[in-house]
């Protein structure tokens, strides 16, 4: 039986010692959460705004194919992704399995939905409620995605952080395509589940601590981004 009083009070000591294993995950997962999070916001971004613009041939499709990947199993990215990637797949040669770039894509795959959604979602609202004024001024739809996007500012903040929280709490897909190697691919998530089925529970739990004080921090700037809106 584990004494759990023991278990945090060492992981709380992992924690303020800075311990380097447990340093070395945080930061690898956060380069690579960031990273996926910044490409998929400079994808989803345009797109989304696009979409919550114009109407055309099969934007209806589109919309509907983007919310239902928001609810897109990780663990089928990952295995899709692996597939791609392996020395047989199409993307063999990249030579991008298990290592942090096959995380990042696989975490963008995941966000990529979310952010472009929401965006569509947010602009949309936007433009119908402003779309009289355009028309009396005469604006074309093209010089409006610019201040529309501007407007919803504080919306898309919240979008991207909902993305990073998915990203960060991912273990899935990462774990398939990055396979969780010692110094190479190791990530909080990742790590959680490895150490405690090898009952190192005491570095699982201070990982466990720091991803949910990350988890807070976004809930908090989600809360406080929406009372400024």
């Amino acid at each position: 039986m584990h004494d759990l009083g023991g278990i945090l009070a060492t992981a709380l000591q992992l924690i303020i010692n800075l311990q380097p294993e447990l340093v070395e995950i945080v930061i690898l997962s956060l380069q690579v959460s960031i990273t996926a999070v910044l490409i998929a916001t400079l994808i989803s971004i345009p797109l989304g705004t696009l979409l919550g613009t114009y109407r055309f041939p099969g934007h209806s499709l589109i919309c509907g194919t983007l919310n239902t990947l928001m609810g897109l199993p990780p663990v089928v990215v990952g295995l899709g992704l692996y597939l791609f990637l392996s020395r047989s797949g199409p993307l063999g040669d990249l030579n991008l399995l298990f290592t942090s770039s096959a995380m990042i894509i696989a975490q963008c795959i995941l966000v990529t939905p979310i952010i472009a959604s929401l965006t569509q979602q947010t602009v949309n609202d936007l433009f119908q409620q402003h779309q009289e004024q355009f028309k009396a001024l005469g604006a074309p739809i093209s010089s409006t995605l610019l201040p529309l996007a501007w407007d919803a500012r504080n919306s898309l903040l919240t979008a991207i952080l909902a993305g990073f929280g998915r990203a960060s709490a991912e273990v899935g897909a990462v774990l398939i395509v990055g396979g969780n190697i010692n110094h190479v691919t190791r990530v909080m998530t990742t790590t959680i589940a490895l150490e405690t089925s090898k009952g190192n529970l005491e570095l699982a739990m201070a990982l466990g601590i720091i991803l949910l004080a990350i988890s807070f921090s976004i809930t908090s700037l989600m809360m406080l981004v929406r009372q400024h809106k």
